[in-house]
């Protein structure tokens, strides 16, 4: 069953967001050597409950907090997203040696994402 798997704080000053979150919760953050400015979160340890992030530029200004939910394929979940009354709101995207993602909104106008995992995504 797909589940929450991920979450993402958009920020208008990824330092400035890393340095709170690093002050205020004690979460380990350390930036991403991948092709774009991100910041992976560890927020806690593995035993643990609960799920780690990351911190990017905000490139819309009504971009907050999304929470990813990991699926088997990005391709079948949008079609049952639009089919369900949601709308999807970029095309598909690929992050190399991540995977794969759909942005959508929900019926109620959520805005959320599907992530399919693929190392060797180019």
């Amino acid at each position: 069953m797909p589940k929450v798997v991920h979450f993402e704080i958009n920020a208008d000053d990824p330092l400035r967001a890393k340095n709170f979150y690093e002050d205020v919760f004690k979460w380990k953050i350390e930036k991403w050597e991948g092709p774009i400015e991100y910041w992976n979160i560890d927020a806690g340890e593995e035993d643990e409950e609960g799920i780690g992030g990351g911190i990017q530029k905000r490139e819309q200004p009504e971009d907050q907090i999304f929470n990813y939910i990991k699926v088997t394929s990005v391709d079948k979940f949008s079609k049952k997203i639009e089919e369900s009354g949601g709308t999807l709101e970029t095309p598909k995207i690929t992050v190399p040696t991540v995977g794969y993602f759909y942005m959508f909104k929900d019926t109620e106008g959520n805005k959320l994402g599907i992530m399919q995992e693929d190392d060797s995504a180019k």
